[in-house]
């Protein structure tokens, strides 16, 4: 039986809102879960894939979370809600990275992500990379924000964050320090978190 987050699941996938944006929307599976993890935009390859980190970041951030919690990737698909600031690929750059997006694409497509906190109120957010943690907290550095576990209020409520620093090969600061460290330390609080008990292999 369909329930309220099928239903905004699909009528997310139906958004077509910002012209500049290539649909369509990427979600993870209707999972009602107390851990929400929070991603950027995808990229080339999951709207193709229909899921997020679904190519090189995913198989680093999914190696992440195997070596610190014990959960592969099916599990985690799951048990975890996966969420984004934006939730369409936003295109390339003329230089051939990928475009971030505009401060009004995050306005439009943050309504989604304000109604799965209210749908969801989970108790823990992992936020990946500095588009996703800025949503939450005033991004100053990673050094800064990782490797902490703060309770941050969002869309009216209220949970424990630990950012994340974003797994893409393109940056290698969660390869050497301070970044390793920082890294390794996040993920230790992510294992431990009680809302992560009911997440099992």
């Amino acid at each position: 039986m369909p329930t309220a987050l099928h239903h905004h699941i699909a009528a997310l996938h139906a958004c077509r809102q910002c012209p500049s944006m290539q649909p369509p929307p990427v979600t993870g599976q209707a999972v009602s879960s107390k851990v929400m993890l929070v991603g950027q935009a995808p990229g080339l390859k999951e709207p193709i894939l229909h899921k997020p980190f679904a190519w090189t970041a995913g198989k680093t951030l999914f190696q992440w979370f195997g070596e610190a919690c014990g959960i592969d990737e099916e599990t985690f698909r799951s048990c975890v809600y996966m969420a984004a600031v934006c939730r369409c690929f936003p295109g390339k750059t003329p230089r051939g990275g990928d475009r971030v997006p505009s401060a009004e694409e995050i306005a439009n497509c943050s309504r989604w992500l304000q109604a799965e906190m209210q749908l969801l109120t989970p108790a823990l957010v992992v936020p990946v990379g500095k588009l996703a943690i800025a949503q939450f907290i005033e991004y100053q550095s990673m050094e800064v924000h990782i490797g902490q576990q703060l309770r941050c209020n969002y869309a009216g409520h209220t949970f424990d964050t630990i950012p994340l620093p974003h797994p893409s090969g393109a940056s290698p600061w969660p390869r050497i320090e301070p970044g390793k460290t920082l890294l390794r330390t996040a993920l230790g609080f992510i294992a431990a978190h009680p809302a992560m008990a009911d997440i099992k292999l």
